[in-house]
């Protein structure tokens, strides 16, 4: 429990009169909570504020910081002789003096002067003698003056026994109590899938596919009904628990992205709306609100459909209609069915609608492994290969910039590369790696007339980073406009395109689309994330065409995404370029298995497994080590943990951003460590966790940071690792006319800095700690995450947290103990000190041998999957069982950003 010289009930503790109440985890620890008087002695004490909640989850009483809590304390003599009570006294009240105790119910605001001046409170009470059957009322207080949780021991010296009160309060204050759960939460039930055989087909938007019939056609790649009942099933085929090798690659990544797409159909089912309504919108359509759809829960782009019927038919075989999404909007999609169901379309009907997951992404990703499995051997498998390149830099003169050292060499050998495996430019944050990917590609288009080049990112905007970057280069250097193309999804809204760019784009009708193939060969720079990069295929470029392919953050894709622009336009003599950090967060998985297994693992991470790339051989690799981003003390840490220490910090702090922060206790140490011990929450039925008390803090620190105007909104990010947090938090900043205030997850502030980063930790009580850890929810047990977190701030780094919880974690630990060192802890007291050691987490992955696909016409391999189905579990069978995670009430933890 964290108390000096604390037993159990038990067991008697004898507390110093300088006792100290640590962390309390009032969630897992049973002897902080209401007892049941029959195991009591013949001396009964009752429990003052008990705690609330029930069935739902029981927590501390509330109290509002500036007001007095009271309750009181009955002390019954059950015995039939006198019993002398030696004292009653307050030990460890945390914060100091929070508690008191009295004789007389502690007087109100409106009572009487006497009884105001006759109140005495005192932190003990001199002893008395209590009669046989007599009941002593004593009355305890508090009156917070900050928030958090306030605790005091309450100790009963008796003549025959010492007995012990544990008490818990929650101090709030307007902004935590504004957040504060409507409804208590349930676990959400799963739905009922509409019976669906067969639909009426709906009328797709006629911008969303290009009627244009592309040379190279996807092929269908239906999940077949023996792996799908094999997978449901929670058998794992033996391909993927032997491990990726040279003879299974397609096979190996095909399973693993079977999984992420059950996976995921799973994840749009539990959007199901039974019961809702539809809104007449003008002639043509149909809206309908969707709950959570501004936070792409579910994720809906134009031209995906839904299914829905009147929900008295939900239970029978009438045929669902088919409605295809014209437009979307925060909390609205617009939809087009077939002419009939509009007919009979009332605004008071009530419909079951059932949403469907677009495949198209999953069929490039299949088809993008099926093609790279015909690469280079040296190309999948460096480390396997017996050929070793030698690169020779060739000399340059810069363009865009004036590169330091490492930029220069990684420029120099990418202009003398000729093909082979993928060079990397290993960038750790802030050392400018999409500042030399753009000198790069400068000085390939100036000095090279034949190059031809396809430059890829995971996201739009990191995309349209590089080409904004591009059209800025100085005067004399920029590309031509009839040179450089930006290549965008037609499900990509038009407005979300930066009017400055929409000339170098392809549209029709407000909406983008493919050129034809004699368009595309115009061109010598063409920008695109990697799943548009599939469009170029599509439309038949031939592999050779790009003599430069160059894929930005390519740490963030999983690697069969990444082998969508490579595995189809990659030959001999295509130099790839990838940049990004392997220490960074990678890409984000849906299924858990699929992403154990493999699938979590970037190609740009599985490269630094070949020596060539870890023990940094300059044919291979060249690394950043500048970091022109954060302050040095910000940088010492992640430096220290993930980057041998290798990174320089060249930040200019000429003029001291910190100088102008009146919040610090130590004006030299721009990292800040706040403890507060607040409670997890959820609501209704979303099992996302906040925490009020700790959303309250970043409130108030950011209002504090901004009150004397040296700081605008602009300059502040506000990172929170689960999704209830991040809406409270923005809900808070609109209510407070801070719209700029960004707040988001570590996954949305990836490739971004501000001056500020504040991160509020959320988690307060070990059990869903414990939880989070084992299915890598939230910060603590993925070093990644917390390697980004920290790495976002440039001039001042806060933390706001539950310091017990926190220390968990080794390099939270030490995050922790840095702070404190350097006199920069603020808060609850913090855990007594200690070291943690590092886990491996992919200890644990199987490693054995399995078999291999062969094409076939519908992009399935049949040679396994056509022969009958072993029985398992037998040495050498192509399957095994899956390992099955314990999951109880919190079945929905996959709300980790991930």
């Amino acid at each position: 429990m964290g108390i000096n010289g604390y037993k159990s009930d038990e067991e008697c503790s004898v507390i110093g009169d300088k006792g100290e109440i640590g962390f309390i985890d009032f969630e897992d620890d049973k002897s902080v909570r209401s007892y049941n008087p029959c195991e009591e002695g013949p001396i009964v004490i009752s429990v003052p504020f008990p705690y609330v909640g029930g069935k739902q989850g029981e927590k501390p009483q509330s109290v509002c910081v500036g007001e007095t809590a009271v309750d009181k304390i009955t002390i019954k003599n059950t015995t039939h002789d006198p019993v002398e009570l030696c004292g009653v006294k307050i030990y460890a009240s945390s914060p100091e003096d929070s508690f008191k105790l009295s004789l007389m119910k502690p007087p109100t605001a409106d009572s009487d002067v006497e009884t105001i001046q006759a109140f005495l409170e005192s932190t003990s009470l001199e002893d008395r003698m209590l009669q046989p059957g007599d009941t002593l009322t004593i009355w305890l207080s508090c009156k917070p003056k900050e928030i958090g949780q306030h605790k005091a021991f309450v100790h009963f010296d008796l003549e025959t026994e010492q007995i012990e009160r544990v008490v818990i309060l929650l101090a709030e204050d307007k902004i935590s109590q504004s957040m504060a759960s409507t409804k208590p939460y349930t676990r959400a039930t799963r739905k009922k899938p509409l019976l669906v055989d067969g639909f009426h087909v709906g009328v797709r938007p006629s911008g969303v596919t290009d009627r244009r019939p592309y040379k190279n056609r996807l092929p269908r790649y239906d999940i077949p009904k023996d792996i799908r009942e094999l997978l449901e099933s929670k058998q794992i085929p033996y391909v993927v628990t032997e491990g990726l090798t040279r003879g299974n690659y397609a096979d190996y990544f095909k399973t693993l992205l079977i999984m992420e797409e059950i996976q995921i159909e799973e994840s749009m089912r539990s959007h199901d709306m039974v019961g809702v309504t539809l809104r007449k919108r003008g002639h043509q359509f149909l809206s309908l609100e969707v709950p959570g759809l501004a936070e792409r829960r579910p994720s809906l782009v134009q031209g995906d459909y839904v299914l829905a019927k009147l929900s008295e038919y939900a239970d029978d075989t009438v045929p669902p209609y088919q409605g295809y999404i014209y437009r979307v909007e925060a909390d609205d999609v617009y939809l087009k069915f077939p002419p009939e169901f509009h007919a009979c379309h009332r605004d008071g009907n009530l419909y079951s609608v059932q949403f469907t997951f677009n495949r198209i992404t999953m069929r490039r990703l299949y088809q993008a492994v099926d093609a790279a499995e015909k690469l280079e051997i040296m190309f999948l498998f460096p480390s396997e290969s017996y050929q070793r390149r030698m690169i020779r830099g060739t000399r340059l003169v810069p363009i865009s910039c004036t590169p330091n050292k490492e930029q220069m060499c990684s420029v120099e050998m990418i202009l003398g590369c000729k093909g082979g495996p993928p060079y990397v430019i290993y960038g750790p944050p802030g050392t400018g790696k999409t500042m030399t990917l753009v000198e790069a590609i400068l000085q390939l288009y100036a000095t090279r007339k034949n190059t031809r080049i396809l430059v890829c990112a995971p996201s739009n905007s990191a995309a349209d980073h590089i080409l904004e970057k591009l059209l800025n280069a100085k005067a004399g250097t920029a590309v031509r406009e009839n040179e450089i193309f930006r290549l965008n999804a037609s499900s990509r809204p038009y407005e979300d395109v930066n009017p400055n760019h929409i000339d170098f784009c392809f549209f029709d009708d407000d909406t983008f689309k493919c050129p034809e193939l004699r368009v595309f060969v115009r061109y010598r720079i063409i920008i695109s994330t990697y799943m548009s990069a599939s469009l170029l295929h599509a439309e038949g470029v031939p592999r050779g065409h790009f003599s430069h392919i160059i894929l930005d953050e390519a740490g963030q894709a999983s690697e069969p995404e990444t082998m969508i622009p490579i595995s189809n336009l990659y030959h001999r003599n295509t130099v790839v370029v990838l940049a990004g950090d392997p220490k960074q967060l990678g890409p984000i998985i849906n299924s858990s298995q699929a992403e154990s297994f493999g699938l979590g693992r970037s190609y740009l991470e599985r490269m630094f497994e070949c020596e060539f790339y870890s023990n940094g051989d300059k044919s291979y690799v060249t690394k950043l080590v500048r970091n022109y981003r954060c302050h040095p003390e910000i940088l010492y840490l992640p430096n220290m943990l993930f980057y041998g220490q290798e990174l320089i910090a060249c930040k200019d702090d000429s003029v001291p951003f910190i100088a102008r922060v009146d919040l610090l206790p130590n004006k030299d140490f721009p990292v800040l460590f706040f403890g507060i011990e607040g409670c997890d929450e959820r609501e209704g039925s979303n099992p996302s966790w906040f925490n009020r008390t700790e959303a309250s803090k970043v409130v108030e620190v950011t209002k504090q940071l901004t009150a004397k105007r040296n700081l605008s909104e602009e300059d502040i990010g506000i990172i929170a690792p689960y999704r209830q947090q991040v809406l409270k938090l923005k809900k808070a900043f609109e209510n407070l006319e801070m719209p700029n205030i960004k707040v988001g997850s570590v996954e949305q502030f990836q490739g971004q800095e501000r001056q500020v980063i504040i991160i509020s930790t959320v988690r307060s009580t070990i059990k869903h700690d414990e939880f989070d850890r084992r299915y890598c929810l939230g910060f603590l047990s993925n070093p990644k995450r917390f390697n980004v977190a920290i790495t976002r701030a440039k001039a001042l780094l806060i933390v706001i947290g539950n310091p017990h919880i926190i220390s968990k974690d080794p390099n939270w630990n030490r995050l922790l103990w840095r702070c404190a060192d350097n006199s920069s802890y603020l808060g609850c007291n913090p855990p007594e000190r200690q070291e943690l050691d590092y886990e491996d987490p992919q200890e644990d992955l199987l490693n054995n041998e399995g078999n291999t696909w062969c094409s076939g016409d519908d992009g399935w391999a049949r040679d396994s999957w056509q022969r009958e189905v072993p029985q398992p579990v037998m040495e050498g069978s192509w399957q095994t069982e899956a390992p099955q995670p314990v999951v109880d009430d919190e079945a929905e933890w996959s709300d980790g950003w991930k």
